[in-house]
């Protein structure tokens, strides 16, 4: 989808957060419940657009993918269909999808619930590592969507850790770059240092939510964060904990950040 990017007006507020949170593998049930809990404290703060990490509703449990495929009319969507046009806010949920060609392996998808009702999914385009063993990769270089009326680029973990895929974004419009991801203490250096580069070099906002605990073997940094168009860090997560990561770009179109601890979550 291409979008003509169009600089943001000064004179509207925007706020966006990053859902820091704590998957249990394999109970998309009680996961559904996490996010509906966090998605109302979000509102409860004027939050217009929550993103959550990568599969979180699965947690990053990659043997699973198969056995808890979604599609928009999915039972398990259904509660954070309504609560997205309940609270007035787009939500954005990691979750296994069909792959983009019929017959291969699940893809790795961001759900876009949107605050009109409606539903959207993007595919992880670059996998890396086991993934490949368990899911296919989706066919789009970008995909930009107008989410709480900021031109937004949807990116998957791996998908940050390829320049031209930020690039892309760019090209197509993309004024905001949006990350679900599961970050490890090693590969949070290098990968946000990334993230901070396509907010400088491409002059748009970078916001990135991560896990807030272990995953699918792997052990969260947790530490979500936004930069600002430019590359200044604006707010990020001390750690690995569960946590809303807010952002807000004033009426001076100044950015300023604020974590808001959820330990009853944790």
């Amino acid at each position: 989808m291409s979008v003509r990017r169009v600089n943001p007006s000064l004179s509207i507020p925007l706020r966006i957060a990053a859902a820091q949170a704590c998957s249990v593998p394999g109970d998309v049930a009680r996961n559904v419940q996490t996010h509906l809990v966090l998605a109302q404290a979000a509102a409860h703060r004027g939050v217009q657009l929550l993103v959550f990490p990568e599969l979180s509703l699965t947690g990053y449990e990659l043997p699973l993918l198969a056995g808890h495929v979604l599609d928009a009319g999915h039972a398990a969507l259904a509660p954070l269909r309504q609560a997205a046009h309940h609270l007035g806010m787009t939500l954005v949920v990691g979750g296994p999808a069909a792959p983009a060609m019929a017959g291969g392996l699940p893809a790795i998808g961001a759900w876009v619930l949107g605050a009109d009702g409606s539903v959207a999914l993007y595919r992880k385009r670059h996998l890396h590592g086991s993934e490949e063993q368990f899911a296919s990769a989706g066919d789009e270089d970008a995909q930009v969507r107008v989410l709480a009326g900021e031109a937004t680029g949807l990116a998957i973990c791996a998908d940050a850790t390829h320049p031209e895929h930020a690039h892309a974004a760019a090209m197509a419009g993309a004024a905001l770059y949006a990350s679900g991801a599961l970050i490890s203490e090693k590969g949070y250096g290098p990968e946000s240092a990334q993230l901070q580069g396509y907010a400088r070099d491409h002059t748009m906002g970078v916001l990135v939510a991560n896990h807030g605990g272990p995953s699918g073997g792997y052990v969260s940094v947790g530490r979500s964060a936004f930069w600002a168009p430019g590359g200044r860090l604006v707010v990020a997560a001390p750690g690995a904990s569960t946590c809303l990561v807010l952002a807000t770009r004033g009426p001076d179109a100044v950015w300023s950040g604020e974590v808001v601890a959820l330990e009853a979550l944790a």
